[in-house]
């Protein structure tokens, strides 16, 4: 007779054999619990790296409130709207890769620092050493950008300010700053700009690190916002490319374990945050990878409406996951790829490596 142990009374969901041994992938759920009711009427901003883009066209699909603070000026098509990165989160920073980052913006748009006065210029255009490729081609002046920029961070403000939920993606550990103290999210000399070996440096985050920029980014959002709550994911795409020193595989493992264990630590040990398993419906062994691109590296998406099926359900709505067709529909090659992922740029330089 077994005796009596505190694994007696657990739930079907804590052990493998009854969780996922023992069921299809489509029928694998409780994945997530999530700590707070989101309702269609809730307020949520969106950020993060490239696989956020899709939470927030996911909640507008669905009916949801997908805050967007900064809106494409109405003479424009949709598709240069798309182009120009209206659109893409709930204002227009751009990818956010990393939790510093992340801190950055909020300190931008509290007043609690200022930005750099850095601009890099090529050909008589000018880009943003914080948003390289806003714009296709630079901007006129170094006015324009500017002021534009200073207007994003009024709107990303905003965004923290108006909203009942902020979902961040994290998606990076890799990172690039100025000697000045201040981060970029590209290498200089990729997107635009160039590299000065002397002024530019590279940081692999570690996980203190990352705790630390992260617990301090959510409380300075909490200062704007009191109410506000979090939720986190992890992105489940791999890196386009890596500078430290290891094979990107390897690299891509310790970098996403150490976002997945910062994520998991705080939706533990804080009330407002809570964190969405995206990483592992995409990454763990029970899906066999199938939901990603020839590639190896872009989400289907299949994959996409999978995860976020499952977000859905598990917030009570209507819709349920639906058994995906794991065929050639799964496998054919995707068109968009990387739409709006300036860290995907970096493939351009394959062809020239040792």
């Amino acid at each position: 007779m077994l005796e009596k142990n505190p694994y007696m009374n657990l739930e079907k969901r804590a052990f493998w054999r009854t969780a996922i041994a023992d069921r299809s992938m489509f029928s694998i759920d409780e994945l997530w619990k999530p700590k707070f009711k989101i309702t269609p009427e809730s307020a949520v901003s969106t950020y993060g790296s490239c696989f956020a883009q899709h939470i927030g066209k996911s909640l507008r699909k669905r009916g949801y409130n997908w805050l967007i603070t900064e809106n494409a000026p109405q003479d424009l098509s949709e598709k240069s709207a798309a182009e120009l990165n209206y659109g893409i989160f709930s204002s227009r920073t751009a990818n956010i890769y990393t939790a510093s980052l992340l801190l950055q913006w909020i300190s931008w748009a509290s007043g609690e620092a200022e930005t750099p006065d850095e601009i890099w210029e090529s050909e008589g255009r000018f880009y943003d050493p914080f948003r390289p490729a806003i714009e296709n081609g630079g901007f006129e002046n170094q006015e324009e950008m500017v002021s534009l920029r200073n207007h994003t961070i009024s709107l990303f403000r905003d965004s923290i300010v108006k909203a009942d939920f902020f979902v961040f993606t994290m998606g990076l550990t890799e990172s690039w700053f100025n000697k000045a103290g201040y981060e970029y999210p590209m290498c200089p000399g990729t997107a635009a700009g160039s590299f000065d070996p002397n002024q530019h440096q590279f940081l692999n985050q570690d996980y203190s690190f990352i705790l630390d920029k992260m617990s301090t980014a959510l409380d300075a959002a909490k200062c704007l916002n009191p109410d506000l709550r979090f939720i986190l994911t992890v992105s489940p795409v791999p890196l386009t490319a890596t500078n430290s020193g290891n094979h990107v595989l390897a690299a891509t493992m310790e970098s996403k374990s150490i976002l997945r264990a910062v994520a998991g630590y705080l939706a533990r040990t804080r009330t407002d945050t809570d964190y969405f398993p995206s990483y592992e419906i995409i990454n763990g062994p029970p899906f066999g990878a199938i939901f990603f691109e020839p590639n190896k590296r872009n989400v289907h998406p299949s994959g996409v409406e999978f995860v976020m099926n499952s977000f859905f359900s598990a917030i009570g709505a209507a819709q349920k996951i639906q058994k995906t067709k794991l065929s050639a529909e799964l496998v054919k090659p995707n068109a968009d790829l990387d739409v709006g992922c300036e860290e995907a740029m970096l493939e351009a330089y394959a062809e020239s490596s040792k």
